[in-house]
């Protein structure tokens, strides 16, 4: 769910204009899932621009805010959510940590990098969510350790219906500030997209596994 449409469209725009979401119809990206896709999404880029990053830093920390009241500490998932993380946790004056994918095979061995007091409450924030897969598997990590997740922030979501169903059944609620339906909307009203473009767009979301061998 967006935190409201304004910021949604606002996201939208910044990332299109930087390119840090890129979309491409005619010349689709290949994943490394091998999916076909005419979106690809690297928000880390949105890093290089002060401006940007603020905007979403204190975008992400309202949110935060308005939602949850202050968290005890902020924790990124690594390795795509660590920058803007610690952003929003330097923003809020609180701790910050990250969840590796998997623990480290050397030294203390930690999937938990940083210190976090057993109990504490917990935003989890991550750059994008797909499938939520990666997302939910911190937050198993931070439940394991004994951490209250209290919810989940993310920059963009493509909106697919299975990442909503994953975090419904762990029961981490989700809020973005932006989403698949708003960057489509953002993208025609500035002509970044065609109508026929847009309809592409739209079909590629209802089957992201299949649509490569569609469109083909």
């Amino acid at each position: 769910m967006v935190l409201n449409k304004e910021t949604a469209k606002k996201t939208a725009e910044l990332l299109l204009q930087i390119n840090a979401i890129k979309l491409q119809p005619q010349e689709p990206f290949t994943w490394a899932s091998g999916w076909k896709s005419p979106i690809y999404c690297d928000n880390r880029i949105s890093l290089s621009y002060p401006q940007i990053r603020n905007y979403l830093r204190e975008s992400i920390a309202r949110g935060i805010e308005q939602l949850y009241g202050k968290p005890d500490a902020i924790v990124g998932v690594a390795t795509g959510a660590i920058g803007i993380g610690m952003l929003v946790a330097e923003y809020l004056n609180l701790p910050f940590a990250y969840v590796r994918p998997e623990p480290k095979q050397h030294g203390r061995k930690n999937q938990i990098e940083g210190h976090l007091e057993k109990g504490s409450h917990v935003i989890v924030i991550e750059d994008l969510i797909s499938t939520g897969k990666s997302s939910l598997l911190a937050v198993d990590a931070l439940k394991e350790a004994g951490m209250q997740v209290k919810g989940m922030m993310a920059i963009f979501t493509y909106g697919f219906a299975v990442s909503a169903e994953n975090f419904k059944q762990k029961n981490v609620p989700l809020h973005t500030l932006s989403d698949y339906d708003h960057l489509l909307e953002q993208a025609l009203d500035t002509n970044y997209i065609s109508e026929k473009e847009s309809l592409m767009l739209q079909q590629w979301r209802l089957s992201p596994d299949t649509w490569g061998t569609i469109a083909s």
